[in-house]
Order: structure tokens, then C-alpha cells, then sequence
């Protein structure tokens, strides 16, 4: 059988290989996908076990129910005081990464170009990749909190330039987007007729004190960009598979008929699920959050107590960039060695791009407990360079 060349050229990522690695082990300390332990919270579970009962088991319309966008837009009026249209300019999508690159297949021809900021959520360069479009990175360090400059995303711009993909709070380095960067980087946009796909999935992990800052706070946004959200993480809901997106008319009454054709449409018991999570308060949300800043402290103290390894507290997610460059190793084969060696899975910061080589993420999602153990085993694995 002869596969496409695409099909050959996609590879599968390091995050994944590695956690395919440490199922090869009985008693492995796997920091390595962002899938929290959190459980879903039960009047959340219940919604949808009584949507399933109800025999609510069925295709809905491909832009997602009507109530759910509703609700969605309402939230963003809440949260942004920016009003959405919920009949033309709310789509439920099969989570938030299905929402991206149903975004990409409307923006982007083959040879248009997406500007990445690195250190990057390796997705964004597959989707991209996947349509023929050319991922162009803009690299950003840890000296500057991995926050990437407008002048950088400025000389990075050809007459290609279609997209540019902003993460804030970002995945993989926990890094939160000050308002200035943003303005300047939406004027650009603007200047440039480029669209900006906003994805926030992780806006309510923040700590310190750390304020979400909207793309949709500056000035003219709404007309030029895509708001890309998810249940996932919020509500601890990374299987139910619920995204959605908000952005221009013309943008999202075209998604639609490519959801026709991708997935149809989200599963039905988990946007009833998410009437039930958008609708309510959130504080099973913020019970979450003060977890993972304790794990967030655990983690960041314990790193920084181990002769050759340094981290910053990250401002958000659940995740945290570790510095590995005075081991001397590159991170693929520290992440290899400590595996083997200690049985701890961590994923290596060559996967986010090349201005993240030395670096390794280790995602906080469990308790308190395994993260302690699994900081004994990476002090017992550096120790012995």
C-alpha cells in the first residue's frame, strides 16, 4: 500500500513517545502528558450521565447545540465585555485542538505561512504541516520568560504570513502574556491583515498574583482573531473532547460543513456536560488551581535544590521548563537516560523546538507524593553524571 507523502512526513512527537516508553515500566513517575488527576467534578458527571440516560445519545447540528453556544457566548461577554453572536460566531468543536485546526483549514492555502512563537505546543506545527502550510518559529528565551517579541513576530512576517498562534498561558513553559506584548503583536496583525489564533485553554491556571490578559482586550481584535477554549482543563474534562471557538462571521459560518466532514460533530452527552460546567460557578475550578500551585511549589523548590538543574516558577499551567544545560546532556538523551535509569518520564525540550534544547518539561498533574518521589529519583539520576 503506498501512503502519502504527508502521512510519511508527520511524525509522532516526543511527548507521546516518551509516555508510550514508561507504560514499559511497572513503577514509572510519568510527568509527561498534561491529563490531570484531578476527576472531572461530579455535578459535571452527572449532567452527563443523565444527558446520556435521556437518550441525548445523537448527532447534533455540526456548529455544536445551540444552548452550549449560548452559554459560551454569554461567558465572553462576562469575561471580556465582547459580544458574540452565538448563531454565527460560536462553534463547538471536538476539543480545543480539533478548534485549531478547523481555524487552520479556513486561513491557510498551501505555502501560506504561520508564524509559531518557541518554545511551542508541537500541534501547532503538525496542523500546520499536515495542510502544507510552513510553520515559521520566532524564537523566545528563558531570560525574557519565554515571551516572544513583537519585533521579532514583525521580522518574521512575509507577504505569506496568514496566522499567527499565540498561547497564553502557554504550554510548554507556563509563561502568561503581558498586555503590551499583546497589543503590539494584534497592531501588527491588524497592519497586516493576519489573523491571530488566541488559544487560552489554560486560563484559569494562573499564580502569583498573574492576570489573563485577552487577545480580545485589544483594540479591534474581535474582526482578527480566534478565541480557542476547551473544557479540558478548566474542569478537569481532557476525555469528554469539548472545545470551542469564537471569532468573525465569515470565519466561523464556514466551519460547519469541514466539521461535516471531519467529526460531524462533538459528542452530545459532553456538550450537555458543558451547559452544565459553563453555566455554573467555578469553584471546583479554583479548588483545582490552588492544587497545582502547591504542586507547582513542591516541584520548583525541589528542582532548584538539585546541584545542575534550575527552574522558574512558571505564572501558569501545570507545567514547568527545568534547565538542563549544566548536566551537559541534550534533553532527548537526559529524558532517554532518566528514564532507563530511575524510571521517570519527562518530556524533552527539543519537542517544543530548537530555542528549547537544555530544557525538559515536567508536567504537575499528580500528587504531591509521586512528584516528591519522582524528585528524589531525578536527584539520585543527576548526582550520578
Amino acid at each position: 500500500m503506498r501512503i502519502s507523502d504527508m502521512a510519511n512526513r508527520i511524525q509522532p512527537s516526543l511527548t507521546r513517545k516518551l509516555f508510550d516508553m514508561a507504560k514499559q515500566y511497572d513503577d514509572v513517575i510519568d510527568f509527561t502528558l498534561g491529563d490531570p488527576d484531578y476527576e472531572t467534578p461530579d455535578y459535571i458527571k452527572k449532567a452527563g450521565c443523565e444527558a446520556i440516560l435521556g437518550g441525548k445519545t445523537k448527532y447534533s447540528a455540526n456548529a455544536g447545540l445551540q444552548e452550549l453556544r449560548n452559554v459560551i457566548a454569554t461567558r465572553i461577554k462576562k469575561e471580556t465585555n465582547i459580544v458574540y453572536n452565538p448563531e454565527k460566531e460560536i462553534q463547538i468543536t471536538v476539543g480545543a485542538m480539533e478548534g485549531i485546526y478547523l481555524s487552520l483549514c479556513c486561513l491557510i492555502n498551501p505555502g501560506e505561512e504561520v508564524i509559531i512563537p518557541t518554545p511551542y505546543w508541537v500541534n501547532y506545527k503538525h496542523m500546520t504541516e499536515i495542510l502544507n502550510g510552513v510553520p515559521v518559529f520566532v524564537a523566545a528565551d528563558e531570560e525574557h520568560d519565554f515571551i516572544v517579541t513583537a519585533d521579532a513576530v514583525r521580522a518574521a512576517i512575509t507577504d505569506k504570513t496568514r496566522v499567527i498562534i499565540i498561547n497564553s498561558p502557554n504550554n510548554p513553559t507556563g509563561t502568561v502574556y503581558d498586555y503590551d506584548t499583546l497589543l503590539a503583536i494584534s497592531q501588527i496583525a491588524i497592519e497586516n491583515d493576519i489573523t491571530i489564533i488566541f488559544d487560552e485553554c489554560y486560563k484559569s491556571i494562573l499564580y502569583d498574583g498573574a492576570k489573563f490578559v485577552s487577545i480580545l482586550d485589544c483594540p479591534g481584535m474581535k474582526e482578527h482573531a480566534v478565541i480557542v477554549n476547551s473544557c479540558s482543563k478548566r474542569y478537569s474534562m481532557t476525555g469528554w473532547r469539548l472545545g470551542y471557538l469564537a471569532g468573525p462571521e465569515e470565519l466561523i459560518t464556514n466551519l460547519p460543513k469541514l466539521q461535516e466532514n471531519i467529526a460531524a460533530c462533538a459528542p452530545l452527552p459532553s456538550q450537555y456536560a458543558a451547559i452544565t460546567a459553563l453555566s455554573g460557578d467555578d469553584k471546583a475550578s479554583d479548588d483545582m488551581r490552588n492544587g497545582y500551585e502547591l504542586r507547582r511549589n513542591v516541584l520548583v523548590e525541589g528542582i532548584n535544590s538539585i546541584d545542575k538543574l534550575s527552574c522558574k516558577y512558571p505564572k501558569g499551567t501545570f507545567y514547568a521548563m527545568v534547565n538542563i544545560q549544566k548536566t551537559g546532556l541534550k534533553s532527548e538523551k537526559f529524558a532517554y537516560e532518566l528514564l532507563q535509569s530511575v524510571q521517570v518520564a519527562v518530556v524533552p525540550g527539543i519537542t517544543y523546538g530548537e530555542a528549547s534544547e537544555g530544557y525538559v518539561r515536567i508536567a504537575y498533574t499528580m500528587h504531591e507524593d509521586k512528584i516528591k518521589e519522582g524528585l528524589r529519583r531525578i536527584k539520585q539520576f543527576v548526582d550520578s553524571l
